[in-house]
């Protein structure tokens, strides 16, 4: 078990969060304890007076809110009830034991885990320390708690360390709240790659059908280094209403990024030379586009194109998948360069009708092109035939003198 403390000013804030939840149908109140009516029975306003009631009984006091997650690792059999005498022992642990208190469980992430709202503040006005009540009284009681249940142990829990990227998907424009989605992959691409430009990010949100948007360089929202987030569409087109980089959590803004970006220019620092070996050693023979994204893929390594009609390269990177790396060509060397490649690399065979398959391996392989996507090969005959149709009528409008 994985107990995480966070205090605050803002009772209502943190009953808003998991309220909302519930709304989405991602959370569920299990336990409302010394409150005078079932939970059932409660209303927001019930469920916010018997908080701030007591706050109110120390007006000197900042800080009286208090956001407790117990968090389980996937496997652990948690029923309601046993959740409930689970979060009883913890509050009595660490020093709650006489405290109302509301608990939810949530379903919005890949392992079970519940929130408890509760305050600080006790009847008689006087203050709960929470100094140091996370490092102290918490893994006391947290350590007790797994002997007596038999819970998986946070040490054994830290040391599976689970993929989060299992836990994230692509965004799907409709499928989820936008915000929610933008939110959770944002989570876990910042955390996760190590990119030093926006470009690289939208390289990497790419891959999860989001971008990055600075806006035109002539645009108020650049001037004033604005960030907004977009969710694409199966061709790489906007979709929806962007979402302000400052309401998102963790405010991922230009200025966060900027920050990110310079610490990533270390931390990509060791994986530099290694990518930069498997190049040479692929380069070192004769390869089509293709088949050079094909060979970088069974490496781990994720090769994005950027092409003009005409098929020459403007722009690469490279996306190291195994040490989540980020590099544009240049940064590696003058021999990695968009200009270098488009030079060494064979062009790929001109196809008359190219097959479904050759637009989802290039999609697959991270090749960007200006020119038709999925729809036009789906379609391609049909254009042809409409294409016709029409040098048909012109002429025959002509010969009519129409």
């Amino acid at each position: 078990m994985v107990a995480k403390i966070k205090s605050g000013k803002s009772l209502i804030g943190a009953l808003n969060y998991n309220e909302n939840k519930v709304k989405q149908g991602k959370a569920v109140l299990i336990a409302a304890a010394k409150y005078p009516k079932d939970k059932e029975q409660l209303s927001f306003n019930d469920k916010l007076f018997r908080l701030t009631d007591l706050a109110s009984m120390n007006q000197r006091a900042k800080t009286n809110t208090v956001h407790i997650s117990l968090n389980f690792p996937n496997g652990e059999d948690l029923a309601n009830e046993k959740l409930n005498a689970i979060v009883k022992d913890y509050l009595v642990g660490v020093g709650f034991a006489t405290q109302p208190y509301l608990v939810y469980r949530h379903e919005d992430a890949g392992h079970p885990h519940c929130h408890i709202v509760t305050t600080n503040i006790k009847r008689d006005g006087q203050r709960i320390s929470l100094h140091y009540l996370g490092q102290s009284e918490s893994e006391k009681t947290r350590k007790a708690i797994e002997i007596k249940y038999g819970l998986v142990k946070a040490e054994e829990q830290a040391q599976q360390k689970p993929d989060l990227k299992a836990y994230v998907s692509a965004a799907e424009y409709g499928k989820a709240e936008t915000k929610r989605a933008i939110t959770n992959i944002l989570g876990y691409v910042l955390r996760a790659y190590k990119f030093t430009s926006v470009p690289e990010l939208n390289a990497v949100l790419g891959q999860y059908h989001i971008q990055a948007d600075r806006g035109s360089k002539d645009s108020r929202m650049y001037a004033r280094e604005g960030l907004v987030y977009w969710i694409l569409d199966k061709h790489g087109n906007k979709i929806g209403v962007p979402i302000k980089a400052s309401t998102i959590y963790g405010k991922p803004t230009l200025r966060t990024l900027e920050e990110k970006f310079q610490l990533n220019v270390q931390l990509r620092k060791p994986f530099k030379d290694q990518l930069i070996k498997i190049l040479d050693g692929i380069l070192i023979r004769p390869l089509t586009k293709r088949d050079f994204q094909k060979a970088l893929h069974e490496k781990d390594i994720q090769c994005i194109l950027r092409q003009n009609d005409e098929g020459r390269i403007y722009g690469v990177t490279f996306i190291d998948q195994k040490n989540k790396a980020v590099f544009n060509g240049s940064d590696l060397g003058k021999a990695y360069s968009a200009n270098q490649l488009s030079a060494q690399l064979l062009p790929d065979p001109v196809k008359s009708k190219p097959g479904i398959q050759d637009a989802l391996q290039g999609h697959e392989f991270g090749q960007a092109t200006s020119g038709d996507g999925l729809f036009d090969v789906l379609f391609a005959a049909e254009r042809e035939d409409l294409a016709a149709l029409n040098k048909f009528k012109k002429k025959k409008c002509k010969g009519l003198n129409l």
